[in-house]
Formats: structure tokens, C-alpha cells, sequence
């Protein structure tokens, strides 16, 4: 190869715009909403999402992959930190608190590995009509666009988990039924 000829044609050259780069290199991001309808009270649910022993069970886990450590700071701008170690695969789910609002909405930062952005998670609970449910919808923003399906997969699952724990988990503030 001849360093000195052009290996282009100048006349077909364009000039390096910064701008159309970014935005040709720039990630789509997508907003990932999933919302149930779970048999407990508003206040069951939104403490599940902050008692480390109950979260650990449930939140970022899997059936064949519970969390192992589990650090919550629950309070605005308190940190979390939630881990599996297994089999040397380290699994990390980390944020901080935005919003705490019992029993109504949570709202925290979330990253998940360190080559993924930063994103938003907003947990609210409703009350539902029937007495002793709610609904809760969690919106995931800043995903990007490739991991959208999967994340709300991941969330429907651990959605599921929780009002499966929950739901098989007494509440004491309830009267009991049955047997007196």
C-alpha cells in the first residue's frame, strides 16, 4: 500500500460532524411500565420493597438465585444495595432513594451492572376496590431500548414473587379467618 496516494476519493469526502455522530452512536432508551393487582394492603406492599430480610427475597431475585446480601438505607437519599456472590458470578443491583412516600409511591435510581446507564424506577401503590388490595405499577425509565423486554420480564417476574410471598406471608393487622 502507497501511504502517499489517497486511498479515497476527496471529491466523495464528508467532513466529521460531531453531532450526526452522537446521534448515530447514541443508545435508545425506552420507559418500561408493569402493573398488578396484589392481595394486600398498600402498606404490606410498600414495606416489602424496604425490609431487607422480605426484599432480599423477591427484589432483583430469581427462584434459583435469591440475594445473599442486602444493604437498605431507607430513607431519601439513603442507598441500597442488594447482591448474589454465588459461584463467583457477582450480581449487583445498587441506588439511591429519590422519593419516599409510605404508603403511597417509592422512587430510586438503579444500576444494575457498570457498563449500563444509570436508570429511574418509581414503584406507586393504589388502593384497589376491593378492600385489603392494591395496584401497583412500576415504571422503569432510561432503559435502554435493547434491554426493554427483558427488563419488564424481570419485573413482572418479581412482581409475581412478591405477591406470591405476600400472599402466603400472614398479616398480623388483618383479623384472622377460620378458627377463633
Amino acid at each position: 500500500m502507497d501511504f502517499d496516494a489517497p486511498s479515497h476519493d476527496p471529491a466523495r469526502a464528508v467532513a466529521f460532524d460531531p453531532e450526526r455522530s452522537a446521534r448515530k452512536h447514541a443508545r435508545r432508551f425506552a420507559l418500561v411500565r408493569v402493573s398488578t393487582r396484589i392481595d394486600a394492603s398498600p402498606e404490606r406492599i410498600f414495606d416489602a420493597w424496604l425490609d431487607p430480610g422480605f426484599a432480599g427475597k423477591w427484589l432483583f431475585a430469581t427462584a434459583s438465585r435469591p440475594m445473599t446480601r442486602v444493604a437498605i438505607d431507607a430513607r431519601v437519599r439513603g442507598r441500597f444495595r442488594f447482591a448474589d456472590g454465588r459461584d463467583g458470578d457477582r450480581v449487583e443491583h445498587r441506588g439511591v432513594y429519590v422519593e419516599i412516600e409510605r404508603p403511597r409511591r417509592l422512587a430510586f435510581t438503579l444500576s444494575a451492572a457498570h457498563d449500563l446507564p444509570m436508570t429511574r424506577v418509581i414503584a406507586d401503590i393504589a388502593p384497589a376496590e376491593a378492600a385489603g388490595t392494591a395496584e401497583l405499577t412500576v415504571t422503569h425509565a432510561d432503559v435502554p431500548g435493547e434491554l426493554a423486554a427483558r427488563t419488564e420480564a424481570r419485573w413482572t417476574g418479581m412482581l409475581y414473587g412478591l405477591g406470591q410471598m405476600l400472599d402466603s406471608t400472614p398479616d398480623r393487622s388483618r383479623p384472622r379467618r377460620g378458627r377463633r
